[in-house]
């Protein structure tokens, strides 16, 4: 075999088994990354040999989510979906191979005999079988006594691991099928892999795989293995307690532009400690060699804020768009045009728009039970009786609404923070939410004043 290439070909290799991690994405997005910035092949080989968990809805999610952060089937740069089990015959021929050249050969201890050879539960296989010559059982790869296999990162520089800390390690099944890192191996070989660039969690496999490629006849690619994604208590990302699945973050109404920005600072930052960086600008920055050792810390609370700066940065058209699946399918699109400007000032996620704008189209408000006894207190009752009645024959304006309510408010002694509070949670149920006189207007003279006379009712019941 022979990986000899002037081109630079990346690849990124999930498994079908579940939703599509975010430390996933942010691995996919650097590859991408650099095959544009080179010319080169985003390779997508879905690794799908676990027969017992592979599911092809994964496999369309996986395609599904790459789209939506931008990398997409139909680029130039863009190869696959390859299937691993395609490349079985492939891996079986190198197996055979490795066993004919005596790189390999057939085992068939099982643990418990090596901790009573050896009498340490904690230590690797003993190498028995290696003299053994034996026809069957599960193919392990012979690994060198002495010396060190030396793997040159990108990120992490040199590292040296011992060769006689590392075991003779299984290649194959006692069925002759395949395992998960010859196959890995003999599929990069295959697809001509020029540079492998994953999660630091896969670097101590990395020497078992260089001197898989090398016994393959094949020079090993360039190894870059980017740092693991922490949670806030600095522990890696866990499906089981973190939220790490892309598509939850797309459902909640995280923009894919702003998703890519923040996943592509995850252990790598432009020059001129800029965030808000357009894609085209970090494909043409990104640089291996300033990716971090350090693990990433995924900040919830920064992506909102990159995602917020996002959507204010939209065109209003767009913004319309994009909140159209994040709204009830009852509500009247015409009128929530005329509220979308003000609400675009608001929101971080596109998710927060229900409860933002749940005012304008329900017949009345629902009172969050804190914001009413917040904006409720006393002289509540009065103040909205004196608005009600300056509202009654107002001009209907933001602005004429504002100077009048202003105008009650001094009356009682307040200034128009503290005044506009009782009206606000009258009208939409909240003490936070649109601005306030902007949000009248679009609701109308009729309506405005209904929601206020019923809560100066409730207040007075």
């Amino acid at each position: 075999m022979s990986s000899a290439s002037s081109e630079i070909r990346v690849r990124f290799a999930p498994s079908p088994t579940g939703m599509f991690h975010v430390g996933g994405a942010r691995s996919a997005l650097f590859n991408w990354a650099i095959a544009q910035q080179t010319g080169g092949t985003f390779v997508l080989r879905i690794e799908d040999t676990d027969a017992n968990r592979n599911r092809p809805e994964w496999t369309e999610g996986i395609i599904s989510a790459l789209a939506w952060i931008g990398i997409n089937k139909d680029s130039s740069h863009f190869e696959g979906p390859l299937m691993q089990s395609d490349q079985d015959a492939q891996q079986r021929a190198a197996v055979a191979g490795l066993l004919e050249q005596g790189r390999a050969y057939h085992c068939d201890c099982d643990r418990q005999q090596v901790i009573a050879r050896t009498g340490d539960p904690n230590r690797g296989y003993d190498g028995h079988c290696r003299e053994r010559g034996l026809a069957e059982g599960l193919v392990r790869f012979r690994t060198p006594d002495e010396g060190a296999t030396v793997v040159q990162d990108e990120i992490r520089g040199r590292v040296e691991f011992p060769n006689a800390a590392m075991e003779d390690f299984a290649i194959a099944r006692s069925d002759g099928s395949p395992l998960f890192i010859l196959a890995n191996v003999v599929d990069d070989i295959e697809m001509r892999i020029s540079q492998v660039v994953r999660g630091d969690e896969h670097l101590s496999n990395t020497p078992k795989q260089q001197l898989l490629w090398e016994a393959l006849g094949a020079a090993p690619p360039v190894w870059a293995h980017v740092p693991v994604i922490v949670n806030e208590k600095r522990q890696k990302l866990s499906k089981r307690r973190d939220k790490v699945a892309l598509e939850d973050y797309q459902a909640e109404g995280y923009l894919a532009d702003a998703m890519v920005n923040y996943l592509m600072l995850l252990g790598w930052a432009p020059g001129g400690d800029r965030e808000i960086v357009p894609w085209e600008e970090m494909v043409a920055e990104f640089s291996l060699a300033n990716v971090n050792t350090s693990p990433a810390f995924f900040d919830v609370k920064k992506l909102r804020a990159i995602n917020g700066e996002y959507i204010r940065a939209l065109p209003l058209e767009r913004f319309i768009a994009e909140s159209d699946s994040y709204l009830d399918p009852a509500w009247d699109r015409k009128v929530f045009a005329e509220l979308a400007e003000l609400a675009q000032t608001r929101v971080a996620v596109l998710s927060e728009l229900h409860d933002l704008l749940d005012f304008a189209f329900l017949d009345e408000p629902v009172f969050d039970e804190q914001s009413w006894n917040k904006g409720m207190k006393e002289p509540a009752a009065e103040l909205l009786a004196a608005a009600e009645e300056a509202y009654r024959e107002a001009p209907w304006t933001a602005e004429e609404l504002k100077n009048r309510l202003e105008e009650v408010g001094g009356r009682f002694g307040l200034k128009l923070g503290k005044a506009q509070a009782p009206v606000r949670v009258a009208v939409t149920g909240r003490t936070v939410g649109l601005p306030l006189f902007e949000s009248l207007e679009v609701l109308g003279r009729e309506r405005t004043l209904a929601r206020i006379a019923a809560a100066r009712a409730r207040l007075t019941s």
